[in-house]
C-alpha cells in the first residue's frame, strides 16, 4: 500500500493505532492529576519527599528514552521495530500499574523504597511500550496531511482515556475500595491494566510499519546520537516541548490540591453548591476534569480541519498564545466563582489540546530532516530524545510545585494557611503562564515549514527508490 500523497491510510488501522494512546493515558493522564495527591493524602508521604522521588524517577526515566529508542531503530522482527514491545511490553506495564497504586503496610522509610522501586518500575515498562508506539507515527505514512490527522485520532484517543480516567477514577475508589481509600487505588488499577492490555493488543496486531529506511551496514549509536543533536529542528522542538510540559505539569500537579485546598478550603466532604447541585470534592473535581477533558476532545477533533486551513507553525503559535492567557487568568478568579473556573477550563482545553496534534507531527518532521541531511533516519531515537525532555519536564514541574507548596508550609489534611493557599493559586496561574510565555519565544524559532516538509519527502522517496526500497 502506498503512502503517497493521493493515497491514505485505512481508517480501521488509523483507530487502531489510536487504541495505543488510549490504553497509555489511562496511566499517563492519572499521572498529570492524581499522583501527587494519591502519594501525599492516601499512601502517606510529604511533599518534600514525594517532589525528591518524582524529580529522581523522571530524569532517571528520561535518561532510558533514548536507550530504548536506539534499541527499537535497531530491531528487526516479524512485527517490525516497533510493534513487538508494544505487544510482548503490555502486560508487565499493567502489573506494575497495579504495584504502583498498591499501599502496602510498612514503615514511612519502606514506603518509600516501595515508591522509588515500583513508580521507577512503572516508568520503565512505559517507556519500553511507549516509545515504539510514538515512533510509528513517522513510518506509517510519508504524507504531512496524513500525519497531521493520525496526529489527531491518537490525541483523541488520548483525551477519549482522560475523560475516562476524570469521570471514573475518583468515583471508581471510592465503590471498589468502599471507604478504604488504599484498596480502592488498587482494585481501580486493576481495571485500567486490563483495559490497557486490551487495546496496546489492538494498536500492536492491526496497523502496520511501512517505511523502510535506507540500510546502514555499520550504524553507529555515537553517530546517531550526534546527528539528532545537530538537527537544528529537532533541537528547537524539544526546547519548545521541555518549557511546554512544564508550562502544563505546573498546573496539572497542583490541580486536585488546588480544589481540596483552596476551592474546599480543607474540607473536601463539606458541599459546595454549583448548577443546582451539591457537590463534595470528588464530584467537583471528577466534574472538572471530565469537562475540561471533553473541551479537549472537541479541540483534537478541530486539529484536522484547522490544519488544511492553515500551516502548522502559525497555528500552533496562535492557540498557545490562547492556551497562555487562559491559564494567567485562574490567579485573578476567587475560590467561590466556580462558572468562572469551569469556563476557563472548557476554553482553555479547547485551545490547548491541539498543540500536542501538532508537536508530535512536527517530530515526524524533523525525523525526515534528519534522513534528509544526513542520510540516516533516527525515528525511534527522534521521538524517544523528545519524550525524554517531556518526562524531565514533569519531573522539574512536580518536584518544584511540591517544593514550594512544602516551602510554604502545606501539610496533607490539614486546613491550609493563606500562604499555602496563594502558593497553590500562584502555580495553577502566573507561574506556568510565564514558563509558556518561554516555550513560545523558543518556538519561533523552528524552521520547518509545511511546504518544506513535502519538498523534503519527495526527495527522500527519490532516493528510497533508487536504493530499491518501498515505501510501502
Amino acid at each position: 500500500m502506498s503512502t503517497t500523497p493521493t493515497d491514505s491510510l485505512k481508517m480501521p488501522e488509523k483507530l487502531a493505532y489510536g487504541c495505543g494512546d488510549f490504553a497509555s493515558c489511562l496511566f499517563w493522564r492519572t499521572f498529570m492529576v492524581y499522583l501527587p495527591f494519591f502519594y501525599t493524602d492516601v499512601f502517606g508521604i510529604s511533599a518534600a519527599a514525594l517532589g525528591t522521588m518524582l524529580l529522581v524517577s523522571r530524569i532517571w526515566d528520561g535518561v532510558n528514552d533514548p536507550i530504548i529508542g536506539m534499541l527499537a531503530d535497531r530491531t528487526e522482527s516479524r512485527f517490525g521495530k516497533f510493534r513487538p514491545y508494544i505487544i510482548y511490553g503490555c502486560v508487565p506495564f499493567a502489573i506494575f500499574g497495579v504495584l504502583t497504586f498498591t499501599t502496602p503496610d510498612l514503615s514511612l522509610t519502606g514506603k518509600l523504597i516501595w515508591a522509588y522501586l515500583t513508580y521507577n518500575g512503572l516508568m520503565m515498562l512505559y517507556t519500553t511500550v511507549n516509545i515504539p508506539y510514538t515512533a510509528m507515527l513517522g513510518v506509517m505514512t510519508t504524507t504531512a496531511a496524513e500525519r497531521t490527522q493520525l496526529s489527531s485520532i491518537k490525541f483523541i484517543f488520548a483525551f477519549a482515556a482522560g475523560i475516562v480516567v476524570s469521570a471514573t477514577c475518583l468515583p471508581l475508589v471510592d465503590n471498589l475500595g468502599a471507604g478504604d481509600a488504599q484498596r480502592g487505588w488498587q482494585l481501580t488499577f486493576v481495571v485500567y491494566g486490563l483495559v490497557a492490555i486490551a487495546f496496546f493488543l489492538i494498536t500492536g496486531f492491526f496497523t502496520k510499519e511501512r517505511i523502510k529506511p535506507t540500510p546502514e551496514k555499520h550504524p553507529s549509536v555515537a553517530r546517531d546520537i550526534r546527528y539528532v543533536l545537530a538537527n537544528k529542528a529537532w533541537v528547537l522542538l524539544t526546547a519548545t516541548t521541555l518549557t511546554w510540559i512544564l508550562f502544563v505539569g505546573l498546573r496539572s500537579s497542583v490541580s486536585a490540591h488546588y480544589f481540596k485546598y483552596y476551592i474546599y478550603n480543607g474540607s473536601p466532604d463539606t458541599p459546595l453548591a454549583f448548577l443546582g447541585y451539591n457537590f463534595t470534592l470528588t464530584g467537583l473535581l471528577s466534574a472538572f476534569n471530565t469537562v475540561g477533558q471533553s473541551a479537549s476532545v472537541a479541540g483534537v477533533l478541530m486539529t484536522s480541519f484547522l490544519a488544511t486551513r492553515f500551516a502548522k507553525r502559525p497555528l500552533f503559535i496562535t492557540l498557545f498564545t490562547i492556551s497562555i492567557l487562559c491559564t494567567g487568568s485562574y490567579y485573578f478568579i476567587p475560590a467561590g466563582e466556580l462558572g468562572a473556573i469551569f469556563s476557563i477550563e472548557v476554553l482553555g482545553s479547547l485551545v490547548g489540546a491541539p498543540l500536542p496534534v501538532l508537536l508530535w507531527a512536527m517530530y515526524a518532521d524533523t525525523a525526515d530532516y534528519g534522513e534528509w541531511k544526513n542520510g540516516r533516519r533516527t525515528t525511534a531515537l527522534v521521538f524517544s530524545a523528545s519524550l525524554m525532555s517531556q518526562k524531565i519536564g514533569w519531573a522539574l514541574a512536580a518536584f518544584f510545585a511540591l517544593q514550594l507548596m512544602s516551602f510554604s508550609g502545606f501539610q496533607a489534611n490539614i486546613v491550609p494557611t493563606i500562604e499555602v493557599q496563594n502558593s497553590i493559586v500562584q502555580l495553577m496561574s502566573i507561574i506556568p503562564a510565564l514558563l509558556g510565555v518561554v516555550s513560545l519565544v523558543i518556538f519561533l524559532f523552528y524552521p520547518l515549514t509545511d511546504q518544506r516538509v513535502n519538498e523534503m519527502n519527495e526527495e527522500l522517496k527519490a532516493r528510497r527508490e533508487k536504493a530499491g526500497l518501498a515505501t510501502a
